[in-house]
């Protein structure tokens, strides 16, 4: 979304450093947390989502491997369809958790 408007706050120093407590935490800058807060939008912090997504995604990779592998001939596997099926529910269900579409 292109930002073309511009407001202007003054805080005490006490409620600033709260509301970029806040942000840190919800690892947004201080104008996403407070535009996110004050239209009511669901703010979610989940720690150790992005390491969990990083291991994800190699398992991810693994498995394409071994399909690969198996399409190719190369190796002898049992059916993956269905692992591979859960794995991109789970996979979906963590990402959109973190709202990044």
């Amino acid at each position: 979304m292109n930002k073309t408007k511009t407001f202007s706050m003054r805080f005490s120093e006490l409620d600033f450093d709260k509301i970029k407590a806040k942000a840190d935490t919800s690892k947004m800058d201080i104008t996403g947390y407070i535009t996110s807060a004050s239209l009511n939008k669901k703010i979610v912090v989940i720690d150790g989502l992005d390491e969990m997504i990083k291991t994800l995604k190699g398992i991810g990779r693994n498995l394409n491997q071994l399909t690969t592998l198996c399409n190719m001939g190369k190796i002898q596997c049992l059916e993956l369809s269905a692992l591979k099926k859960d794995f991109g529910s789970v996979f979906d269900y963590l990402y959109n958790l973190t709202d990044r579409r």
